[in-house]
């Protein structure tokens, strides 16, 4: 597909989460949606695509990561002073500062006014283009708009200042819902405290948890065209794809993660690829799940129902690969034969 035709990655799961509140809303309850009538669990898009993104770092093995931070300028000091050690921490702040205005990023007491994020590789080229006293405006938005991360890539960029330096996300990632309906509970917890006395056996601190426990449904895709024009290089472009997968599998949001230890993992991965559009199979569950005993199993059904029934729709899927889903034809033996079949086929269009 060299002439830029389009082709989506379209990544859906099913994954059940205990007792929990890994997304709070700003009075401290877990997040919930209408929909269908009822009300469900919500993680919203922002949770998981952070969690996605310190997967990255963590486990990406890659050196043009993004940095999204107020501490934009010190992080460009530190570049400058990693490239010649001669120039002083305080001089290297105000060329960093300096540069940044310069490429129409505004600043305020060393740091940038909104969260600016940045490549490794924009940082270094913005370092060196600081010791070297550039200060064309246009030169130095060409060095923050080359050599994207893949992150940026995939959830974009937004700048107030210059929509110059704006990067369109090549991803989209839903809000995932519970599959079925779903009530907050209440933990009330006392601590005790260990230097009390037998004349104080009370409880040092008491309070109260809200929590809920579902089957989510959840699904992002990628332009893999627009990705791959972002990024330019296709062995780059599978592998981070292939990382987003793996990425979108198994990181979790840390919301409360002490607090629940709610460590679990999708019960089912399905993964299409697509040319015609991307498709969410979310209208599976608008009539919610009803069971008293349990729901994945029933949720695992309905997707593959949905997948069956969208087809009248639209056109089939150039590949279809599945996980946990035992009667769909594309089904693997486990996340690393699917990311393989998923390479294979990614260069087989890629090179078509």
């Amino acid at each position: 597909m060299k002439n830029n035709q389009p082709l989506f990655l379209d990544v859906h799961a099913i994954q059940t989460v205990p007792p929990s509140n890994i997304n709070r809303d700003d009075t401290g309850s877990p997040k919930t949606a209408q929909y269908g009538g009822v009300t469900r669990s919500r993680v919203s898009s922002q949770s998981w695509k952070r969690a996605i993104r310190q997967y990255f770092l963590d486990h990406g093995g890659m050196n043009n990561v993004g940095i999204r931070s107020l501490e934009i300028v010190r992080y460009i000091a530190e570049k400058i002073v990693d490239i010649d050690e001669s120039i002083a921490q305080e001089t290297a702040m105000e060329l960093a500062e300096k540069t940044l205005n310069s490429a129409g990023v505004s600043t305020k007491d060393k740091k940038a006014r909104a969260l600016f994020f940045i490549s490794s590789k924009q940082a270094d080229k913005l370092a060196q283009a600081a010791i070297e006293g550039e200060k064309s405006k246009m030169e130095l938005q060409e060095l923050l708009k080359d050599d994207p991360a893949i992150d940026i890539s995939l959830f974009g960029r937004m700048v107030a200042d210059d929509p110059k330096l704006n990067e369109d996300a090549s991803s989209q990632v839903a809000h995932a819902i519970s599959t079925h309906e779903v009530q907050t509970e209440f933990d009330f917890f006392t601590a005790t405290d260990d230097f009390s006395s037998a004349n104080d056996a009370g409880a040092g601190m008491l309070g109260t948890i809200e929590y809920n426990s579902s089957t989510l449904y959840r699904y992002a895709n990628v332009a893999v065209h627009e990705f791959g024009r972002q990024i330019g290089d296709q062995t780059l472009v599978v592998n981070a794809l292939k990382l987003f997968v793996e990425a979108f599998v198994k990181s979790m949001p840390t919301g409360k993660i002490n607090t629940f230890a709610n460590q679990t993992l999708p019960q089912a991965l399905l993964i299409c690829l697509r040319e015609d559009r991307p498709i969410s199979l979310v209208s599976a569950y608008e009539q919610p799940i009803r069971s008293s005993e349990g729901y994945v199993t029933e949720s695992v059904k309905r997707l593959n129902n949905e997948y069956e029934s969208v087809m009248q729709w639209v056109d089939k899927p150039l590949f279809s690969f599945s996980l946990g889903m035992d009667d769909f034809v594309g089904n693997q033996d486990d996340i690393k034969q699917l990311l393989d079949k998923m390479e294979e086929s990614l260069n087989t269009l890629l090179d078509s």
